[in-house]
């Protein structure tokens, strides 16, 4: 059983300079909640409950965030504001929330694994808030949960991208067993176009059994002197220790300006223009279930 959610927010934003200069960038809103809750949202939707987050310098919002605020919570008691809070008052009731500090920026896998005293020896999963991904059933994490039940392995969500774009993401190849499952031979960090094996790529979301920590630890940095969790995945891919599935669903890529723009006109002509339940609030999600 997966309990536990991993959010590394400790990257500087640099691409949404000034904005990001005393904000996170993962507090930047989609409409009206910040990416990073939209997050937690789904972790939750998936039956995760213990939330932990490896920040950094100048990320004290995104505690505050998932914190009691008693003055405000005072000044709109009674109105028809409270509603706007809705959402986030139950995920401070319903989680526990852990932080730890990343003191260099040496890739993905060093945040997963400067995050190691959180998680412990558990499978957990992990989420890059900035891949903001929508659904009309159930949320990514929560269809990896389901695979992970049946294949006791990592997982990692996959969509295919153009050959042009390969040199943005972890690339995988393998051999699909099911309908939209690939039992995963290998993959590799951010190939170019004429060198990747496929065109299917990992996006930010993963399901890791806790043996990723050791390798981690044991494999040496890669480009730019990172440690990649795709090298780590990839040793777990040769054992035949890793699934990757694609997820059904929309993603928006809001590490990047076209793709954070894109998602906040989807949610809010979906939302607002139609008048529609389009993104469901997260007490909507809980009792559609």
């Amino acid at each position: 059983m997966i309990r536990k959610c991993l959010f590394p927010a400790a990257g500087y934003g640099t691409r949404f300079l000034p904005a990001t200069k005393a904000m996170p960038k993962e507090m930047l809103p989609i409409v009206n909640k910040p990416l990073i809750q939209y997050g937690v949202e789904e972790a939750v939707a998936a039956g995760l409950s213990q939330i932990a987050f490896v920040t950094g310098r100048g990320k004290r919002a995104i505690e505050d965030h998932f914190d009691i605020n008693y003055e405000l919570e005072h000044q709109i008691s009674g109105s028809d504001k409270e509603l706007l809070l809705e959402d986030i008052r139950y995920l401070i009731e319903q989680c526990v929330f852990s932080y730890t500090r990343q003191t260099e920026m040496k890739g993905l896998g060093h945040a997963i694994l400067t995050g190691q005293s959180l998680i412990g020896p558990e499978p957990f999963a992990v989420v890059l808030a900035d891949d903001f991904c929508v659904t009309s059933g159930d949320g990514v994490l929560a269809q990896m949960v389901a695979l992970y039940e049946q294949q006791q392995c990592s997982i990692v969500a996959i969509e295919e991208v153009p050959r042009a774009q390969t040199a943005g993401y972890g690339i995988v190849c393998g051999e699909e067993i099911k309908p939209g499952i690939i039992k995963v031979a290998s993959m590799v960090e951010k190939p170019e176009p004429e060198e990747a094996p496929s065109n299917l790529a990992i996006i930010g979301r993963y399901i890791l059994t806790p043996d990723i920590f050791d390798i981690l630890e044991s494999i040496p940095p890669g480009r730019n002197g990172e440690i990649q969790i795709t090298d780590a995945l990839n040793i777990q891919a040769q054992q035949g220790k890793v699934v990757a599935c694609h997820f059904k669903g929309l993603r928006f890529d809001c590490g990047q300006i076209e793709g954070f723009v894109d998602a906040t006109q989807h949610v809010y002509k979906a939302y607002y223009e139609q008048g529609g339940n389009y993104p469901l609030s997260l007490m909507e999600k809980l009792s559609a279930h």
